[in-house]
């Protein structure tokens, strides 16, 4: 016989269970989050070389961003991990507050070099920032409901995707505001969001959690930093360095030992690894974590290209080239509500990512046929039928593992699938932008004869003879080469030329970037066949919160209480 009491008034309820209004509520301190974080890295990128002008510092910008990225990435399986095993709530507004703090510093920075140190310090908050919300979102809503709330994220990513370059222009185009010089701004604009994110997070964010005590594994982490912190610095500036100088080939050396290191730690520290290896042994896991890899390095190495196309070729400002960004975002957001609703309905979501996987190489092969010449509109439906193809691959893929691992592990399982798809991006980037620029000069040469040749081109150049002998026209017409060699480091350039004379220019960059959207072409592809071999995996009808509650109930019943689910104990073994 099994008696039952309510619970005391004002008593909390550990049921794990939300409303519709509830979950509503929490995602809106969880967006804020989110936004910060997007934001950010769109809203720098724009401002960054008027940041660089204005310290003195242009040819060391690339460390604010390798120092950023360098902490956020390590600290996302670290977040992930310890999210686990002490609850996310604190965790999530620790990283908000840290995001915030390491933001008005680099408001305060002088140099190029103290920049680059706030922004380590900043990115040790922003690497907890998407971990985590995708965590929570798995603690409090079922895989199978949670697809219904996508669009929201979508449009969060989508907004700040458009108002970074636009803010980002303005803020780096102004002066000063409230006696502030404009470009400091672009840190101190986190502040007001940041405080409004914590304190929503801290009034709606209630999610049950039992603590878990465990080793800490101090050592993955050390060895973490070792593998990483030279890989991402030599990526970063390897161009500039040479991949064959010794620098280089000293880094690449230092953090394959660090692999090594991680690998003997984590075996080490099994279940209480960043990432247990055990992890890789769950097929949906290997899977969505070897695709999430490929697709960042297909979809950050190939959609980087786009805002240098836009923004080169087309003339456009960084704060039209982030309006140009919308069809991509629409797409993206289009793709995702759709996929969702049918996701929710019938629990499937293995043929999403196989299909999204192939529309995204479909758009990157559409993109290889886009030259100076190509109509605007042209490339935003190729932009397009990419946004389509990821808004069907990201989610799913993030559903299909943290179903497939057990509640405990939902934070672990969502961090190594988000660390290895900044990891492929990261590499994909460096790769990318060396097989860019190292294209362009031989292009350049190859345009400039062809175009020498034309009428137009002629009588171009005889005009521009007749022009100031300091005028880039005319040191351009008499075959001054620095003039063109110049176009890499200043691409502001080319907008100082006639169209007529920038026109090989602008070809030269086009036909560099086909084989970088062929390369990308091909990860799509890699991608689709790597999904081909991931299991169908059933969605949970309840939430990571739920399921835990209803194990927490289940041993204080006693062993009267309810059996655990059969699919989590076999997973559970298959991790333990």
């Amino acid at each position: 016989m099994s008696t039952s009491s309510a619970a005391p008034a004002g008593a909390e309820d550990h049921s794990g269970e939300y409303t519709h209004a509830q979950i509503l509520t929490i995602l809106s301190g969880l967006m804020l989050g989110m936004f910060l974080a997007a934001l950010d890295q769109t809203i720098v990128s724009t401002a960054i070389r008027t940041i660089a002008d204005d310290l003195h510092g242009l040819s060391l910008q690339a460390w604010a961003t390798t120092a950023y990225l360098i902490t956020s990435t390590i600290t996302t399986p670290i977040y992930g991990k310890l999210g686990d095993l002490w609850g996310r709530k604190k965790l999530f507004m620790f990283a908000i507050t840290v995001f915030i703090i390491g933001s008005v510093l680099c408001s305060f920075a002088n140099s190029m070099y103290m920049l680059a140190a706030f922004r380590a310090f900043q990115g040790l908050g922003a690497g907890g920032l998407m971990t985590l919300v995708l965590a929570i979102i798995g603690d409090i809503v079922s895989p199978r409901e949670r697809a219904k709330y996508t669009g929201y994220f979508m449009a969060t990513f989508g907004t700040s995707s458009v108002l970074g370059p636009v803010i980002g222009g303005f803020l780096a185009g102004t002066t000063s505001i409230l006696g502030i010089t404009g470009w400091r701004w672009v840190f101190l604009v986190n502040l007001p969001i940041g405080i409004v994110a914590l304190a929503v997070v801290w009034k709606t964010l209630h999610v049950h959690h039992v603590r878990r005590e465990a080793r800490i594994d101090w050592g993955g982490a050390v060895a973490l930093v070792i593998c990483l912190v030279p890989l991402l610095t030599v990526l970063e500036q390897g161009q500039g360095w040479g991949w064959g100088s010794a620098r280089s080939i000293i880094l690449f050396a230092i953090s394959a030992v660090g692999l090594v290191a991680f690998v003997v730690a984590e075996r080490a520290m099994k279940l209480a690894a960043l990432i247990p290896l055990k992890l890789f042994t769950i097929r949906p896991a290997l899977i969505t974590i070897i695709a999430s890899l490929i697709v960042g390095a297909g979809l950050f190495g190939g959609m980087m290209l786009l805002p240098l196309y836009m923004q080169i070729v087309h003339g456009a400002s960084p704060t039209r080239s982030g309006f140009l960004m919308l069809p991509m975002v629409a797409g993206m957001m289009t793709a995702s509500i759709g996929s969702g609703k049918i996701i929710s309905k019938t629990g499937k979501t293995r043929l999403f990512p196989i299909f999204g996987t192939l529309v995204m190489a479909l758009g990157m092969f559409l993109l290889t046929h886009v030259t100076a010449d190509t109509p605007l509109w042209h490339v935003e439906i190729f932009m397009a039928v990419v946004g389509f193809g990821v808004g069907n691959s990201m989610q799913p893929l993030i559903l299909t593992v943290q179903s497939a691992v057990p509640p405990t592990a939902i934070g672990v399982a969502t961090s190594s699938a988000t660390f290895f798809r900044q990891i492929g991006g990261t590499i994909a980037v460096a790769a990318f932008l060396t097989m860019l620029f190292n294209a362009v000069p031989g292009h350049m040469t190859s345009a400039f004869a062809e175009a020498q040749q034309t009428p137009q081109f002629k009588a171009a150049a005889a005009k521009a003879l007749q022009e100031p002998r300091t005028s880039l026209d005319h040191r351009l017409a008499t075959g001054d080469k620095s003039v063109v060699a110049g176009v890499t480091s200043d691409s502001s350039v080319i907008n100082q030329l006639s169209p007529v004379l920038a026109h090989p220019i602008k070809q030269a960059f086009a036909k560099s970037m086909q084989p970088v959207f062929w390369c990308a072409t091909g990860l799509g592809l890699l991608a689709c066949v790597v999904l081909l071999f991931m299991p169908e995996v059933e969605l949970r009808q309840t939430s990571a919160s739920a399921e835990r509650g209803a194990a927490a109930k289940a041993a204080a019943a006693g062993p009267a209480g309810p059996p655990a689910d059969p699919a989590d104990e076999q997973v559970d073994a298959s991790v333990e």
